[in-house]
């Protein structure tokens, strides 16, 4: 389990176990429905505090194959839907807070370096046997273990949208 890779249920079990939580596992049933299909590229957007850093949180919990979510899962609403176990713990799940390398980056290539280490770093952890994963390339990194390990990866990028709000004046980035 790392940071990036595979992180695990533990954010979403801090959601579940909050006082105020509202079910919104019927967006994992609707992207097991699109997986495989030309729909798989799935954008959530909404207005800020609508939820959609818990969102992603809850399809990391989900996707991830480094931990068992049965339990996190089994009385929510995905639970009664046909695709539950098929999707359940069952991808490399890399997800990435976009927000989180913009306030330690000056510039876009910066900040899309900063992101590329950090993940290659945690692959080449994950899978040492590989024979080359690319230090510099993360595309290339994961089509090799993909092409060794047949692994697919569920890929979530949280706050995407804070390059436009905290670059409104610098169209180049």
């Amino acid at each position: 389990m790392g940071i990036y890779l595979n992180p695990g249920s533990g954010k979403f079990e801090e959601a579940l176990n909050s006082e105020i939580y509202v079910d919104k596992s019927g967006l994992i049933a609707y992207t097991n429905k699109v997986f495989g299909t030309k729909q798989k590229y799935v954008c959530v957007s909404r207005p800020r505090r609508f939820g959609k850093s818990m969102a992603a949180e809850m399809l990391s919990a989900y996707y991830d194959r480094s931990v068992d979510s049965t339990d996190l899962f089994d009385h929510l609403k995905i639970s009664e839907d046909a695709s539950y176990e098929k999707y359940r713990n069952q991808y490399d799940v890399i997800k990435a807070n976009i927000q989180e390398f913009l306030s330690r980056t000056h510039t876009m290539t910066e900040l899309l370096n900063r992101l590329s280490r950090f993940l290659l770093k945690e692959l080449i952890r994950e899978y040492p046997d590989v024979d080359y994963l690319d230090d510099t390339d993360m595309t290339q990194s994961i089509e090799d273990i993909y092409a060794k390990y047949g692994r697919k990866f569920v890929i979530i990028i949280d706050e995407w949208d804070c390059v436009f709000r905290e670059y409104k004046e610098k169209h180049e980035a």
